[in-house]
C-alpha cells in the first residue's frame, strides 16, 4: 500500500527569485525550489545523483539546472540526467495557492 502523499505550504512566492535555487528540508529530504522565468516553481531532489553536488547552487536554464559540482545537466520537469550522463532525482509537485508555494511530498 502506498503511503498517503501531503501537500506542505513552504514559502510566499515573491520570497523565492527568479531563476535563483532555494534549498529547503522536508522530513529530512533535500529538496531544491525553482522559480523559473515563465512564473512557474518546480521542486528536485537538491542533490545530484552523480556526486551529491547542491542542485539549489546550480545555474538554471529553461527547464533545467546545471550541477555545480560536475555541470550534469538535470530536467527539473522529469528529474533525469540529459545523455551521455544519467541517473535522476526525485520531482515533487508543487501548487501556488494563495501566494504561497506548496509541494507535495
Amino acid at each position: 500500500m502506498e503511503a498517503s502523499k501531503e501537500k506542505i505550504k513552504i514559502i510566499k512566492l515573491e520570497d523565492l527569485p527568479k531563476q535563483i535555487g532555494k534549498e529547503i528540508h522536508v522530513d529530512g529530504e533535500a529538496i531544491a525550489l525553482f522559480h523559473l522565468t515563465n512564473g512557474e516553481v518546480q521542486a528536485i531532489g537538491s542533490r545530484c545523483p552523480h556526486a551529491g553536488g547542491p542542485l539549489a547552487e546550480g545555474i538554471v536554464s529553461g527547464g533545467f539546472v546545471f550541477c555545480p559540482l560536475h555541470n550534469r545537466k538535470i530536467s527539473l520537469l522529469t528529474g533525469k540526467v540529459q545523455a551521455p550522463d544519467d541517473g535522476c532525482v526525485t520531482v515533487y509537485e508543487t501548487e501556488i495557492i494563495d501566494g504561497y508555494v506548496h509541494i507535495t511530498v
